[in-house]
């Protein structure tokens, strides 16, 4: 009655500050109690004020999916605290299981890729250092960027894509099939079923993976300069033992454990969210990747920062 009453044009212009699917609904109900359709004529919009409504509604996004893994980080850490008072309820069989899962079967292509981009740092590297007749510096930079930087970046990365992948498809498929309503209705607690045994098995998979990438990338290095520089390995080993300090190897162990909590944290707060239709669980898990990797890379620059300033 309300779009009879006020016909085409005055429909038109009332209608131009509201949502683009209310102006649509008014003008179906228009069209609809007519006997032919007046065209509501949509209003020209800067293309400059449409980009600027974009931004801000990515940025809204982006500060709301940052509070709530905030939120999801804080629960987290508050179950693994009542756990660490009660080891009675501890449930050592999925964490086993997750640890294969996240650990062993990531193990071959962690050690392949870190080895063949040893390899690959090692040639380039002999190549630059080459004109200034220094090649031997090779081993330095080999070792110095894999033990602080390579093989823990290298590492993270792949489990942000092959791990934090398969904890939100896991979850979500769960919530999706309302496994999740029925284990609340039981009584039980998701975080401690779902979330803790997952964070704790990549908490102990992603350091030991670390120290693999870091042992593979180095003997891919060594393979290059016993190839091409004729450095022979117990040379490599020497010049590493004298130029390169036990600090190094440290600084990118100590990052692993950072980077596992939120991948794990990520990838299941990712499968919580997710509908009950099949899309949403390839949405979100697109989702959980992208975030995984950012937030690694932002938290690896923000690590370097420190530890140059610390001088570490």
């Amino acid at each position: 009655m309300l779009a009879e009453l006020l016909g085409s044009e005055r429909l038109s212009h009332c209608t131009q500050d509201l949502p683009k699917a209310s102006r649509a609904l008014l003008k179906n109900v228009y069209c609809s109690v007519q006997d032919y359709c007046i065209p509501v004529k949509e209003p020209e919009r800067n293309v400059l004020i449409l980009l600027l409504e974009r931004i801000g509604r990515a940025v809204g996004t982006l500060w709301q999916d940052s509070m709530q893994l905030l939120g999801f980080v804080g629960v987290i850490l508050e179950t693994l605290l009542r756990r660490a008072l009660q080891p009675h309820r501890w449930r050592i069989t999925p964490v086993v299981a997750h640890i294969e899962q996240t650990g062993l079967d990531a193990a071959p292509i962690v050690a392949l890729l870190t080895f063949l981009v040893g390899a690959v740092v090692a040639f380039l590297g002999a190549t630059v250092l080459a004109d200034f007749g220094a090649t031997v510096f090779t081993v330095d930079l080999v070792a110095f960027s894999f033990l602080r930087e390579f093989a823990v970046l290298l590492t993270a990365i792949l489990m942000a894509g092959r791990t934090a992948s398969a904890f939100t498809a896991q979850i979500g498929s769960m919530k999706a099939n309302e496994e999740i309503d029925a284990i609340r209705t039981l009584g039980l607690n998701p975080m401690e079923l779902l979330v803790v045994p997952r964070v704790l098995a990549l908490l102990i998979s992603l350091p030991l993976l670390t120290f693999v990438a870091m042992i593979c990338g180095i003997v891919g290095g060594a393979v290059v300069c016993a190839l091409t520089l004729d450095i022979s390995p117990a040379m490599f080993l020497s010049l590493l033992q004298s130029d390169i300090g036990v600090q190094h190897f440290l600084v990118g162990l100590a990052k692993a454990p950072f980077f596992a909590f939120l991948i794990a944290a990520i990838g299941c707060l990712e499968g919580f969210k997710v509908s009950g239709s099949a899309e949403s669980v390839g949405a979100h898990t697109t989702s959980a990747v992208v975030q995984s990797i950012f937030v690694v890379i932002v938290l690896d620059a923000v690590a370097a920062l420190f530890f140059m300033e610390m001088g570490w």
